[in-house]
């Protein structure tokens, strides 16, 4: 983060979020104080095990987006994204939709509001981050029995222009089917959990946090966008749970769709930077 950003940051109680961590773990702010925000402000809300720019173990955070944006005329002021998790994937069993986690994207994305003075934000998430943002943007009540239980984020945050959801999970992932509910990550209370069928009907037993944020008809965005593809190898089963894709989101107003390498779960945000500019820009 910029220095400036940092600065306001700590100047408006957001001194102990500790949103810059250094290292590739956030980016965006104004290089000086008088700078003005002319685009409307882009949030980028990484994926499991992934951080906010740079490299981890395969992969590459928002890298390729963010140079991309560079390249069509947005600046750091206009760009934006932080590390919500530890940025690693042998932790990714243990990352789960948590409260700290929640809140951290929730207030951030109110803080970069804030900041640019702009009425409205973007948001983009992938994987992971596409059901962190969505709940974060929507808001309301929730459980975490391993950071405090009952929760409350808050109304709905309804200055989000464009909400674009790549590779995720919305309705769970069949690997956890096979896995069951056996790590944090599959869980069934705040998990990807996906159920189970039974005499054909259903499903039953799908992820409380799932079953709640997709049961919520508040939408995320004004326009709602989803990019996935078919050979997702994270999401599994040509991104379908139960015969349903899995990718895309309620209400959503339109979809990008791939069916062949290198378009995987990676490679639908590491190479459709112009998709994504093109869906927040035109809509």
């Amino acid at each position: 983060l910029s220095s400036d950003f940092q600065n306001w940051l700590d100047s408006n109680g957001y001194k102990s979020d500790d949103f810059d961590r250094g290292g590739g773990y956030s980016y965006g702010g104004r290089s000086y104080s008088s700078e003005s925000v002319s685009k409307t402000p882009v949030i980028f809300i990484h994926g499991n095990s992934d951080k906010a720019v740079g490299s981890t173990v395969g992969q590459t955070g928002w890298t390729d987006s963010i140079e991309y944006f560079l390249s069509r005329g947005y600046r750091q002021c206009e760009l934006y994204a932080i590390t919500w998790g530890p940025a690693s994937a042998l932790q990714s069993p243990q990352q789960y939709h948590s409260k700290p986690y929640l809140t951290r994207v929730r207030r951030f994305i109110e803080a970069v509001k804030s900041y640019t003075g702009k009425s409205k934000v973007n948001v983009i998430g992938h994987s992971m981050g596409v059901t962190l943002a969505r709940k974060a943007i929507k808001g309301g009540s929730g459980h975490d029995s391993l950071n405090g239980g009952y929760y409350n984020l808050g109304s709905r945050l309804n200055f989000v222009d464009t909400f674009i959801g790549i590779a995720g999970a919305n309705l769970g992932l069949s690997s956890c089917y096979f896995s069951g509910p056996t790590t944090p990550t599959c869980g069934n209370t705040n998990g990807f959990y996906p159920g189970y069928l039974y005499l054909g009907t259903g499903p039953y037993g799908v992820s409380d946090f799932l079953e709640e944020l997709n049961a919520d008809s508040s939408r995320e965005a004004s326009y709602i966008f989803s990019i996935w593809s078919s050979v997702d190898e994270v999401i599994g089963g040509g991104s379908l749970v139960y015969g349903k894709v899995t990718c895309r989101i309620n209400g959503q107003s339109n979809e990008k769709v791939y069916s062949t390498v290198p378009y995987g779960h990676f490679g639908v945000k590491d190479k459709t930077a112009s998709v994504q500019y093109n869906m927040v820009t035109y809509h």
